[in-house]
């Protein structure tokens, strides 16, 4: 009886909190939220005029014309969207410090990506990542492929998992709808987004980068100010016990204490949430596909000015991806401490009423104790750091996105698309790509405990390590042929599949009501399922490839590991079909008379970049940028600066996972 009246006065009191949540409606706050917009639209404007969006090169990678500082600050601001702010809060708050190493393991891997995969791609000289596939294999159908499957991972994990956690915030720091909310915020990112081009993004991503990390700094403080300083944090993170119902009192008690190794890094390889083999190796994996594979991150590498300009980006982002652990993991883990109840939810009815999902409550760790603990307008400016995460990560994978479908799906349907084609076709199918991605976030919110990081990287374990596979020896192994790569694809991508949706049809469960799934699929972690994966793929690539004819020297050079210093002429594999599409070409906006222009297309053509002043590059232009995005030389000085600097990263990152283990 006592159980069942303590249950009830929980309700009672997480409904009367729901109830006493209001809006921000304070003035400090809304002038802080309203200069952050206009702040962004100015310089997102700014950016429309910093390059000439009438051009491919000009609109998706900013003519190869950005300095260092920037790229770093775009790279961080594109892989910390609102996900992470709630997701690695989320995971901390449940399970500690090991989620953390998700993030350290980029000290890692930008240094990979910056010395081993951009040099190939710029040399190369293409835009996209399916592109470069097609360059190095041939045909069509791998780069067709790869650009599908790599639309479908940014709808089932970037974009629906960013809307989600967006949402969680806006609801508990607002009380506006969820849906209304987050329409308000894609018409307003999808705007600057097809306006400006990847230049304008880069640009408000650095913007976005301070405020995240200003405001996110102050809350840090303002919590272990709370807790009492670090020692009390861990101290009190390990009493954090959520109060017991008649509901819960039979519940083994591992599915509402704080875990033993919570403070570990390295957890064990068998009962460890996160095995620290899994921790290394497999999440070496799916960071492989990520970092150095993935349309989002390569393009603003490629955007760089030259070499040593990319490579001192990766290093800075690097250094930058240091932070996440300090401030999301850990305050993920005070809101624990300080609102235990509610975060640490164990009573599937009580979570229910306190975030409307029975899995647990762990997402709504940071956007309450943002709630909660910030002072007026300090609350503002947290709130625009969350919108600004949001905003950055989505309008990121909106034009990497656009960019793919435009430029290696949509030109196999048009193969005379003309650019201001192409241009508005990539403005239109983001709004396409919004749309799925909204009817897929209810399936978000219920998977993987609800635990939000850990579903958006179990996905990735199941679809990303083939592609890793595919890049990793398409640089690494010039005897890999277009058949080995497509199989390898084709192969993996079912047996990745075959493992999701065996997981979503039996329903992940949680502690408290643990998933039906057969043992032998879903209970190998995901860190390791990724680890047989990407082996299994590698096998069927190199079976299939050493079985069929090898590609010619000639058709690879600068386009794998040993042959990327050839100085020959390379013979595309196909040349010829490429050449004859050039012929078909009609440019009309060079050949035609112009014609004058009604006041509101000329309004229209100038916000979709469709008509902006300067001329048409000729041939001439035009050979000399194709030129220069495919140059990577670099000055001897700048060269030995960033390959120190990235030295002095890799050892940070040895140290920071020596020190935690």
């Amino acid at each position: 009886m006592e159980a069942t009246t303590l249950q009830q006065g929980l309700l009672t009191t997480m409904g009367k909190a729901k109830s006493e949540r209001v809006a921000v409606d304070n003035a400090a706050d809304i002038a802080v939220i309203v200069t952050y917009f206009l702040v962004v639209l100015a310089v997102g404007l700014w950016g429309k005029y910093s390059t000439n969006r009438r051009t491919i090169g000009g609109f998706f990678l900013a003519r190869r014309s950005m300095f260092w500082w920037p790229i770093g600050a775009s790279l961080f601001a594109s892989n910390i969207g609102s996900g992470h702010f709630v997701g690695l809060a989320g995971t901390g708050a449940a399970a500690g410090i090991a989620i953390g190493g998700f993030e350290w393991n980029a000290l890692v891997m930008v240094v990979v990506l910056g010395w081993l995969f951009v040099p190939i791609y710029i040399k190369a000289g293409v835009v996209t990542m399916p592109e470069y596939l097609k360059k190095r294999f041939g045909g069509k159908r791998i780069q067709i492929y790869l650009s599908v499957l790599s639309l479908l991972l940014y709808i089932f994990t970037k974009i629906s998992a960013d809307i989600f956690s967006g949402a969680i915030f806006i609801k508990l720091a607002m009380g506006l709808d969820i849906y209304v909310a987050i329409k308000i915020l894609l018409v307003i990112m999808a705007l600057y987004t097809i306006t400006g081009g990847l230049a304008a993004v880069i640009y408000t991503d650095n913007l976005q980068t301070v405020i995240m990390l200003m405001a996110s700094i102050i809350l840090t403080v303002f919590a272990f100010m709370e807790v009492g300083g670090y020692d009390q944090f861990v101290e009190k993170y390990m009493k954090a016990v959520p109060t017991l119902t008649a509901a819960t009192v039979n519940i083994s008690e591992k599915c509402y204490t704080p875990r033993p190794d919570a403070f570990s890094l390295f957890r064990d390889p068998l009962s460890g949430d996160l095995p620290w083999p899994g921790l290394i190796f497999g999440l070496s994996i799916l960071a492989l596909w990520y970092w150095c594979t993935d349309q989002v991150i390569v393009q603003r590498c490629l955007s760089a000015k030259n070499m040593s300009h990319a490579k001192a980006g990766c290093v800075l982002c690097g250094y930058m991806k240091l932070l996440p652990m300090f401030l999301m993991v850990m305050p993920g883990m005070i809101s624990r401490i300080l609102y235990t109840d509610q975060v640490a939810c164990i009573d599937p009815d009580v979570c229910l009423e306190v975030c409307e999902t029975t899995v647990g409550c762990s997402n709504i760790a940071y956007p309450l104790m943002v709630v909660k603990l910030m002072p007026n307008g300090l609350r503002g400016l947290m709130l625009s750091a969350m919108l600004a995460s949001l905003m950055s990560s989505l309008t990121s994978i909106f034009n990497s996105a656009s960019t793919l479908f435009t430029m290696d799906i949509y030109t196999k349907i048009r193969t005379r698309a003309k650019e201001r084609e192409l241009m508005i076709v990539g403005s239109v199918f983001i709004m396409a790509l919004i749309g799925l991605s909204i009817l897929w976030v209810p399936v978000v919110q219920e998977a993987q405990s609800g635990q939000l990081f850990d579903y958006i990287q179990s996905i990735t374990s199941y679809l990303g390590p083939p592609i890793a596979a595919v890049f990793f020896l398409a640089i690494f192994c010039k005897r890999v042929n277009e058949t080995g790569a497509f199989w390898g694809l084709v192969l993996g991508l079912l047996i990745g599949l075959s493992r999701m949706i065996t997981e979503f049809a039996f329903g992940t469960g949680s502690c408290v009501h643990p998933s039906n799934c057969p043992a032998i699929i879903c209970k190998v972690h995901y860190l390791y399922f990724a680890m047989i994966l990407f082996a299994i793929s590698i096998v069927i690539v190199l079976g299939a490839s050493f079985l069929t004819k090898p590609i010619d020297d000639v058709h690879l050079y600068r386009l794998c590991w040993s042959l990327r210093n050839r100085t020959e002429e390379r013979i595309d594999l196909d040349a010829e079909e490429d050449v004859a599409k050039k012929e078909e070409m009609v440019y009309e906006d060079q050949t035609l008379p112009e014609r004058e222009l009604s006041c509101g297309r000329k309004a229209l053509n100038w916000f979709c970049g469709l008509d902006q002043g300067g001329p048409w590059l000729s041939p001439a232009e035009e050979e000399a940028l194709r030129q220069k995005m495919a140059d990577t030389t670099e000055d001897p000085f700048w060269k030995r600066v960033v390959n120190i600097n990235a030295i002095l990263l890799l050892a940070v990152a040895i140290f920071c996972h020596g020190f935690f283990a």
